[in-house]
């Protein structure tokens, strides 16, 4: 009786499971090809303006946007006056540098290759305070950057900010050895791969307000939080946190822009809500662009971390599983010149490490240890070049 049960189960499971089908909404497969755009018109003396546009996709896409080419963008003041930006590339266009007068406003013109035009409405620039300070807090699991300001005229109260970091690391692994084409040879210290740098950018939105305080004064507020086991800080690192001033509205979008980003997941989280931002497309007002687009003085700071300042405690984490293995002269198992079929040929699927003498060690090498180029190579995840900016 009872297996009777269980097959007539299985019938049931098997029945629901083949009219179960897919659910893809159009939002997910499909979605309005929309213009983004991001960016501050820089109105600071010996310093650029620089723009990012991209388009909306599916969400199905699996990337957030795709970069927007080919497009004009320029700089137009309420006095007629235009400044042209030039494209970089990947969706980046930037102006010369630009000194312009905090007595008019200022707006984006764009161009797009579809033969849209799409413009920001004008708005006054902001002058943004300087930063006083970019410090950090050690946490029990990692080190949490904050940044300290205030306007002593208590008149911004609203702030943005966003940053670049850099970082030396090393490989797992020290490299000595080299192939030439036909035998492994010393490195010399411009073939070394051993050290470099690596970079971010902020994904985040950073804001902080002090609109509810009697004092125009920002203190410590979060930045960026770095784990205790990530090899950012295994030697040195340095954070370039660039502040903005707002508007009121335009904190307010960017913190409802935070909430639909950021915030969304669970029953007591904010609700998604429609974005209106100050982009606008003339050619048709039917289509929505998305952005909000300031203008004002921008203020930055660089800070540098070094190791010696963290706990002894912490320990980084390399982020790959790596070992070493041999590569023989003459494998007495095989018969066959392991370094020559693994090591030698260029390029090479695995580095050599160093030489390896056997076991007990005589006096010349009998092989090399190595491994997987990205425990190694640290080229792979960085640069070798050491930033212009970056102090001993």
């Amino acid at each position: 009786m009872k297996s009777r049960y269980l097959v007539l189960a299985g019938i049931i499971i098997l029945l629901i499971a083949n009219c179960t089908k897919p659910y893809t909404p159009t939002a997910i497969t499909k979605a309005p090809n929309y213009l983004v755009v991001e960016g501050v018109i820089n109105t600071g003396s010996n310093d650029s303006t620089l723009i990012k546009l991209s388009r909306t996709v599916p969400l199905s896409a699996g990337v957030g946007t795709t970069p927007e080419l080919n497009a004009t963008i320029t700089i137009q003041s309420d006095n007629n006056q235009s400044y042209n930006l030039h494209e970089l590339g990947n969706g980046m266009y930037v102006s010369d540098d630009l000194s312009l007068a905090n007595t008019h406003k200022y707006r984006l013109s764009i161009n797009t290759t579809d033969g849209k035009n799409y413009v920001s409405d004008y708005i006054a620039p902001v002058s943004t305070p300087s930063i006083d300070s970019i410090g950090f807090t050690i946490k029990s699991n990692g080190l949490q950057l904050y940044a300290n300001t205030h306007d002593p005229n208590n008149n911004t109260h609203y702030y943005r900010w966003d940053y670049t970091e850099t970082w030396q690391f090393h490989s797992k692994y020290f490299s000595y050895y080299v192939s030439n084409g036909t035998d492994m040879v010393p490195r010399t210290p411009s073939q070394y791969i051993y050290q470099c740098w690596g970079n971010g950018i902020s994904n985040d939105i950073i804001l902080g307000s002090s609109a509810k305080l009697t004092q125009d004064v920002i203190y410590q507020n979060p930045i960026t939080f770095i784990e205790s086991s990530s090899e950012k800080v295994e030697s040195r690192y340095s954070i370039l946190v660039k502040q903005y001033a707002l508007s009121s509205a335009g904190y307010n979008y960017f913190e409802q822009l935070r909430q639909n980003t950021e915030e969304l997941g669970g029953i007591f989280d904010p609700q998604p809500s429609q974005l209106t931002g100050n982009v606008h497309c003339t050619t048709d007002a039917t289509i929505p662009a998305i952005g909000y687009v300031t203008a004002g003085t921008i203020q930055q700071k660089r800070v540098y971390i070094n190791n010696s300042q963290l706990p002894n405690s912490w320990t980084t984490t390399y982020p790959y599983n790596c070992g070493e293995d041999t590569a023989l002269y003459f494998n007495p198992k095989t018969k066959l010149n392991e370094v020559l079929l693994y090591l030698v040929p260029l390029p090479s699927n695995q580095l050599a490490t160093e030489p390896y003498f056997g076991v007990p060690a005589g006096m010349n090498p009998i092989g090399f240890l190595y491994s997987d180029p990205i425990c190694v190579d640290c080229s792979l995840r960085g640069t070798l070049i050491k930033p212009s900016f970056w102090t001993n």
